[in-house]
């Protein structure tokens, strides 16, 4: 049988009015649903998850749909790549590609659904010695997911070099336009010029998930220590320099602290943390496609506590 015409997916040519059509699950649960049964699928108990850029529905306990309206198709091909590539190269679970198709230009994936809690649900609350051991396996599993070969995702746009200088070009009018202060922002010509010579612009890439943040893994608890249980969300994955993908947990998570600045930058694999190295990290995070630093600096009265930003960059990497 087929859908009436209201119940086909529209032609959406802006994400504004993608939001307010995702906004209303009425208008595409149904539809959701179909593609599910033409799968064989569980829809007795379908979950819409509110968050999230994409149309996001649980299937059951063991299922998730995802719909990427065509304007985020780059979305659909980063995580179906992603997934691809990742597949049991990593010891932390990561969702596997039960089934993918296309409606109405709208392609999507079936993926398996991760046990843990949700990160951003529990990280607040963690005792101090367990954040900086989360942050340790955050680090360690951005190591590991960046020793995976490339793959397909070696073709994934933009290409590093590109990116990164359309991100210098845009970063003075990106930050103006956000309100950086004006103290921080005097300091961002003499930043991009050393972030030309600090950020490998030729180096051989490594996969970027760009978005190690609470809201992306999984967590669980076992005998009184809380450990990393599954990553998800590859909808931005680059392939360029790996110290990029330091910038999620030191912005949302580390807020300063010696002892988890610390235990990050070790999981991760670098044992000296000198000037050179929290320069480029500055420089890339004002770099980073997401950047806006009034929103994801944790550090409470940061902006009364540096002067500039050689400041800025000794307060966010401390030890």
């Amino acid at each position: 049988m087929s859908l009436a015409p209201s119940q086909q997916l529209p032609d959406l040519t802006d994400v504004e009015s993608f939001r307010a059509f995702r906004s209303a699950p009425s208008q595409w649960l149904p539809i959701a649903l179909d593609i599910a049964r033409g799968h064989g699928l569980d829809v007795s108990a379908p979950h819409v998850f509110a968050t999230g850029t994409n149309l996001v529905v649980g299937l059951g306990e063991t299922l998730i749909l995802k719909i990427f309206p065509p304007l985020l198709r780059a979305q659909f091909i980063s995580e179906r790549g992603s997934l691809t590539q990742l597949a049991g190269h990593l010891d932390l679970p990561i969702p596997e590609i039960v089934a993918e198709g296309e409606r109405d230009g709208w392609p999507y994936l079936v993926i398996t659904r991760l046990a843990g809690t949700l990160g951003s649900e529990v990280w607040p609350s963690l005792p101090e010695d367990q954040k900086e051991r989360v942050l340790r396996q955050i680090g360690e599993t951005i190591a590991s997911v960046q020793r995976v070969p490339l793959g397909e995702l070696a073709q994934i746009e933009p290409r590093w070099d590109d990116f990164m200088r359309r991100q210098m070009q845009g970063c003075r009018a990106r930050h103006t336009r956000l309100g950086l202060a004006p103290k921080f922002l005097a300091g961002l010509d003499d930043l991009l010029h050393d972030a030309a010579q600090l950020i490998p612009m030729d180096a051989p890439p490594v996969i970027l998930v760009g978005e190690y943040i609470p809201e992306n893994f999984l967590l669980a608890c076992d005998d009184g220590q809380w450990s990393l249980k599954g990553l998800f969300d590859f909808g931005d994955v680059l392939a360029g320099w790996r110290d990029y993908d330091l910038l999620g947990p030191a912005a949302f998570m580390a807020a300063g602290r010696p002892g988890r600045v610390k235990s990050l930058l070790e999981g991760f694999g670098y044992t000296k943390l000198d000037f050179a190295l929290k320069r480029r990290l500055m420089a890339l995070m004002l770099l980073h496609r997401a950047s806006d630093l009034n929103s994801h600096i944790c550090i409470a009265g940061w902006q009364d506590k540096a002067d500039d930003l050689v400041e800025l960059q000794e307060l966010i990497w401390a030890g």
